[in-house]
């Protein structure tokens, strides 16, 4: 599974096929700061994003599981901040 770092966090991310089909889906989880570098403290536990959209190739689903994933960093990181 390709993961990303962004600041303290790690995102897992994947491109998924879909049981009996050609389709693709986006999954993502983010793994956040902790105080024990022998263990990853899941923010946002492994699953399914877009839950309403397939996608036609594996590329093209991590693309939007990684978008997905930026996006709640970002919104969490802007609520934190207030």
């Amino acid at each position: 599974m390709p993961t990303e770092r962004l600041g303290d966090y790690e995102i897992e991310y994947a491109g998924v096929r879909v049981i009996g089909s050609d389709d693709w889906v986006a999954q993502v989880a983010i793994f956040g700061p902790s105080a024990n570098p022998m263990h990853r403290n899941a923010v946002f536990p492994s699953q399914r994003v877009l839950a309403d959209k397939t996608f036609h190739d594996e590329r093209s689903a991590q693309d939007g599981a990684l978008q997905v994933a930026h996006e709640l960093l970002e919104n969490t990181h802007t609520a934190t901040s207030h």
